[in-house]
Parts: structure tokens; sequence; C-alpha cells
């Protein structure tokens, strides 16, 4: 065998060896192999522990009032002008306000209360109060509690941003009123009574001062 079928065949030997080496480690394909690509997990989604409205009633306001009165316009105004106007957190409030002013008028302790009376409810209550002081009355008064808060009416002027809202509030309270001599003349220490009253707060909108005033009492 001369030397150049020699070199033909020990090229070819190696050759074949580099194919074989080859298959081994990159394996076959046969046309064409898309590259793969990992699909993106999902993230699981939850839902949200709150209601997203757009557009929609206001619960904020439809949970006391029709949202189509007269009464829901005038509260969706003050909120508009009014970021920190939350109807919820004014009844709440509301219901402090009352039990406090009521406790401090019937056992005629006005200094504590008049920053949150207007000036006409705060001349009334001086008035009776001193009326009675005058007659030589006392009065025993024990607050119970508030069986009911009613959102009633609510008033609003865009232009001067003066609001209103009326809440009728019904109570328990136990009242007695004792003469100079100390005879009981009215009521009783013991007996708890119901007491209905409709209540009227004001405020002028958008001013920072989130306090409001009562401005009128009635039943």
């Amino acid at each position: 065998m001369n030397s150049p079928v020699i070199q033909l065949l020990v090229l070819a030997g190696i050759a074949i060896f580099l194919i074989l080496r080859l298959r081994s480690v990159l394996g076959t394909r046969e046309g064409f192999e898309k590259p793969r690509v990992e699909a993106p997990q999902k993230t699981k989604r939850t839902k949200p522990d709150f209601d997203v409205i757009e557009g929609g009633p206001d619960p904020d306001i439809t949970d006391y009032v029709d949202a189509e009165s007269d009464t829901a316009n005038a509260l969706s105004s003050m909120k508009a002008d009014d970021r920190t106007f939350n109807v919820r957190e004014f009844l709440r409030g509301g219901r402090g306000a009352y039990e406090m002013i009521l406790t401090g008028f019937e056992n005629g302790d006005l200094a504590d209360i008049k920053p949150f009376l207007s000036e006409d409810v705060y001349e009334a209550f001086a008035g009776v109060v001193e009326a009675r002081e005058k007659d030589g009355l006392t009065v025993d008064f024990n607050f119970v509690g508030i069986s009911e808060t009613t959102l009633v009416g609510a008033e609003y002027d865009k232009s001067s941003k003066e609001a209103e809202v009326s809440v009728r509030f019904l109570s328990e309270s136990t009242s007695a009123v004792y003469d100079k001599g100390g005879d009981l003349i009215e009521g009783s220490p013991t007996d708890v009574k119901k007491q209905r009253d409709v209540w009227t707060f004001g405020r002028k909108m958008g001013t920072g001062d989130p306090n409001w005033f009562l401005v009128a009492t009635g039943e």
C-alpha cells in the first residue's frame, strides 16, 4: 500500500471520529428548531378588600340617604369642596357631640360646651340655665345612651361654602328636677326616658377647621 493511500485512510478515520464526537455532544436536529423561551410566570391576582368606584354612587352618602335626593346632592358638593369631610365620621362625631352638649346643658355646665354652639344656640341655652338658677331649681341628669342616629337633611351654599346637616337622635336618659328645698318636682332619678331630638350642625367647608357647631335644635 503506497503512502498516499495510507494518508487518505488516516484522514478519513480522523474525520469519522470528529463527526461521531460532535453528534455525542450536540445531539441531532431535524429541520429548523425555534429557540426556547421560558413563559413568564403568572402573578396570582387577589381581589382587593375594597370596591373601586369610578363615577358611581358614593356609598359614604348612599348608605344614609337616597342617591337622587337633594340631601345627597348637598353632601356630594360638600365632599367635593372639602376632601376631609366624611359622612360616616361626621355622624360618629355627632353622636359624641350630642351626648356632651345635652349633658352640659341639663347640668348647667355651659362653659365646656360653648365652643361647640352657635351664638344663637348658646344664648338660648344660657337663658334656660339662668331661669332655673333664678327659681332655685337643680337638675340631676344622667345620660344612658343613643339608640338611633338618622341623617334627615343637608343644605349647602356653594358660593359661601356654608353647610348645614340635620340629624335625628333617639336617646335614653334619667332626669330629676328638684326645688329649693330639695323636693322632687319633675322626672325621676331612676326611670329611664326616651328623648327624640333633631339637631342641625353647621360649618364652613374648605377652611381647614373641621369643627361643626350646633346651630339649631328641634324635635
